[in-house]
């Protein structure tokens, strides 16, 4: 290997708010050679960002200071280069690729707007030539129609389109870094293989050095040739991936290893009758064209989806973006308006007016992906568990509802004092319990959880699985599990259904359809989770 293109040296960060001081990161030390494909994983604020946004010196200056270090690019130090330096750096030797693009894409602007900036400040092109070079980069990322598509707004492409725009964009000026920074996280899993496979080709192609920041160690483990191993600012452990994965020294990286998902299902009865029954769910969207917006077409959202609950069962829902398994979830609440047959706990939903459902609502409850969004900013938690119960329970005086309030917080792993903080002052693992806390102090039959993990450390993800089967078992609660990540549908689901265009294309016992699945694109997925 060659002789290291970046070096980082003692590196300490501080961020300075209005009443502390907050180390960020710790004299951390580690080297990137030329060619090299390395990963800094760990937990959410281990300080892997941080780290990565060091590198571009892209923190707030005001905020932020370095302590100690240095960061050693070209026999020169970043941390001291003046601005007009920095910015020559940016994007021209280094370049990044943030977590999520329709954040860091412009909407204001088209994707060839954005793309020919770069080329044009720090390759001098005309904006002709520079345009000609755009169109390239986006058919060498693999854009479909590319002359078509220079002209797109970011709202108009896909997550995984989006994300190929952000790679050609670090692309632009041939950089010797790419800094990744959890570039496959929100993606289906097809699409985060063909993400990481552009991103092994292009590499391969410039001979350039990638770092990949990620919580994702399956990725890690397939794409990578050095990690660096971090805990709350602190490099604990650092050596090549194939010895990290076989003899992990430190017992941070072995409590990491050992958070992926296991097999937690409860026991079931299948002599039960069904708690939901749907049969042949449609769910068609009008295209509508024209002045007087006549129907041309529709979007087969839903077709033609025929599936059965059992109570205590847990029935996983998988597919890529697209495949109608968030609408079929959507439309089994009746939150979204289908034909066919839903029966519920013996009753017809369908045949039921509005009026007459909303006293069933507690019985059947969503989760979703975002607790953050989900949940009010301006509430506190006492008041987010207590509105429902409000709702649904109003003969309960208000020292019972505190009572059965406690009662869900301790079952979730919170404490008392979580009643009266917000939303915000929580981390990402803990406003997930507060979701799920919520619905479950309703006494619901049925919970829908839609990608309810997939924003988790693998850790915290782990904990949250394991509360849910604790949950189900204490509650006998039947849970519809809709997500793309299918090392956690495998460890909690009994059943599979496999979702694709709208269509169930194949279920069965989750160990089934794992170890011998009949459809192509079942394999197909298998096969992209490099399960």
């Amino acid at each position: 290997m060659s002789d290291p293109l970046i070096q980082i040296k003692n590196l300490s960060v501080q961020f300075k708010t209005s009443e502390t001081v907050v180390d960020a990161v710790r004299n951390i030390s580690f080297d990137i050679k030329a060619g090299q494909n390395m990963a800094i994983v760990g937990e959410s604020g281990s300080g892997k960002s941080v780290t990565a946004l060091s590198l571009l010196r892209l923190h707030d200056e005001s905020q932020v200071t370095y302590p100690t270090g240095e960061i050693i690019f070209q026999d020169k130090n970043i941390l001291t280069l003046a601005d007009h330096e920095i910015r020559s750096v940016r994007g021209k030797d280094i370049a990044m690729i943030f977590q999520e693009p329709m954040t860091s894409l412009n909407p204001l602007y088209t994707v060839g707007d954005q793309l020919i900036e770069p080329l044009v400040l720090h390759q001098s092109m005309s904006k002709q030539v520079a345009r000609q070079r755009a169109v390239e980069l986006l058919d060498r990322v693999g854009i479909p129609e590319p002359q078509r598509h220079i002209n797109s707004f970011p709202h108009m492409m896909s997550g995984g389109q989006r994300q190929r725009v952000m790679i050609a964009m670090a692309l632009a000026c041939h950089p010797q870094l790419l800094i990744a920074d959890e570039p496959t996280t929100a993606l289906d899993v097809t699409i985060q293989q063909q993400i990481l496979e552009l991103l092994v080709d292009i590499q391969q192609e410039f001979n350039m050095s990638v770092l990949m920041i990620t919580h994702d160690l399956n990725l890690v483990k397939h794409f990578s040739e050095y990690v660096c191993v971090m805990k709350e600012g602190e490099i604990v452990e650092q050596t090549d991936t194939r010895t990290l994965f076989q003899q992990p020294s430190h017992p941070y990286t072995r409590q990491l290893l050992e958070a992926e998902p296991e097999r937690l299902t409860n026991q079931l009865n299948i002599e039960q009758a069904p708690l939901l029954q749907a049969n042949d769910i449609k769910v068609y969207f009008p295209v509508t064209k024209g002045f007087f917006k006549r129907k041309v077409d529709e979007v087969k959202a839903v077709d033609q989806v025929s599936l059965k609950l059992l109570p205590g069962e847990t029935l996983g829902i998988v597919g890529e973006s697209g495949s109608g398994k968030t609408t079929l979830g959507m439309s089994l609440l009746r939150l979204e308006k289908s034909t066919g047959e839903i029966s519920f706990d013996g009753i017809d939903l369908h045949q039921l007016k509005e009026s007459s459902i909303r006293p069933l609502r507690k019985e059947f409850q969503v989760v979703f992906q975002d607790p953050y969004s989900s949940l009010s900013p301006r509430m506190t938690v006492e008041q987010i568990l207590d509105e429902g119960l409000r709702l649904h329970y109003a003969h309960l005086s208000k020292s019972a509802r505190r009572d059965r309030i406690l009662n869900v917080l301790k079952e979730v792993g919170l404490d008392e004092s979580s009643l009266w903080r917000y939303p915000h002052e929580f981390s990402g693992g803990q406003r997930q319990r507060i979701a799920i806390a919520r619905v479950v102090v309703l006494e619901p039959k049925l919970i829908i959880l839609d990608e309810p993990t997939s924003a988790l450390d693998v850790s915290v993800q782990k904990q949250v699985l394991e509360l849910l089967v604790k949950l189900q078992s204490q509650h006998n609660l039947s849970y519809i599990f809709i997500s793309h990540d299918l090392k956690v549908i495998r460890a909690i689901s009994h059943r599979v259904l496999v979702m694709k265009d709208g269509r169930v294309v194949e279920e069965g016992e989750t160990e089934q359809i794992f170890n011998q699945a009949d459809h192509e694109y079942t394999r197909d997925l298998l096969h992209a989770a490099l399960i």
